[in-house]
């Protein structure tokens, strides 16, 4: 099981009581483990604003139900060509989602040192995509907290391969049927609505959270660390 980080020292603010519509709920605080799992618990997450360390409540906000992810007959297709693999690249991965090159680029070297301190403890988790000559061909990161995955980025270099990691994430989730499972993507993209993510109220986020956090996390120990990547078995319809 994880380890519990050190508790914050700053509180951040309820978003139960943020009005409809408002997005950034606080500014200020540190990136440390325990402050960024604070942050997720109360269904915050932290995300720069201009040159300062800024706090999200999406509203509406994007979810997807590991469950209820959406599998074109092309994606079909396009995922036999990839294996999977669970936390044998984080970093390579937070790297990846990180490159400057890419728009709106916002992981600095901060951000990408707290999230391998997270991954140290098992809280944060990469989900690594291969083409069939071995290349890492796309992948995506976030952290784990009971039922709930905060999915922070995804890349890919080779097409369909950050959607293959999507549909991986999910179908290891949904693995145990449980419905309160819930995969957070904060916002609604046209790239994510494809795959079934839909958009619910503030509200509506909190409560799920609420049931979600109850649950016991499910990819600590899926991969150990150096394992090959192996086909998996794709479960959603």
């Amino acid at each position: 099981m994880p380890v519990e980080p050190r508790p914050p020292v700053w509180q951040l603010p309820d978003p139960r009581g943020v009005p409809a519509g408002v997005e950034l709920v606080a500014v200020g605080a540190d990136l440390s483990p325990g402050m960024l799992l604070a942050g997720y618990r109360s269904g915050l997450f932290a995300m720069p604003e201009k040159h300062l360390l800024g706090w999200w409540s999406p509203d509406p906000r994007g979810i997807l139900r590991p469950g209820a992810v959406h599998v074109s007959r092309s994606l079909r297709r396009s995922l036999r060509r990839f294996t999977v693999s669970v936390d044998r690249r984080f970093a390579e991965v937070v790297a990846a989602c990180a490159d400057p090159a890419r728009p709106f680029g916002w992981i600095s070297p901060q951000y990408q040192a707290s999230y391998r301190a997270l991954h140290e403890l098992g809280w944060a988790h990469s989900i690594e995509v291969w083409d069939d000559a071995g290349a890492l061909a796309g992948g995506l990161f976030g952290v784990e907290v009971g039922g709930l995955f905060a999915a922070e980025s995804k890349f890919h270099v080779a097409t369909d391969a950050s959607k293959a990691a999507v549909v991986a994430l999910a179908d290891l989730l949904a693995a145990d049927r449980h419905p309160d499972r819930l995969i957070d993507v904060q916002w609604r993209t046209a790239h994510l609505a494809s795959l079934g993510a839909v958009e619910v109220a503030r509200p509506e986020y909190l409560r799920l959270l609420a049931r979600a956090l109850r649950l016991d996390p499910v990819l600590a120990g899926q991969s150990p660390a150096g394992a090959a990547p192996s086909r998996i078995r794709w479960r959603i319809a």
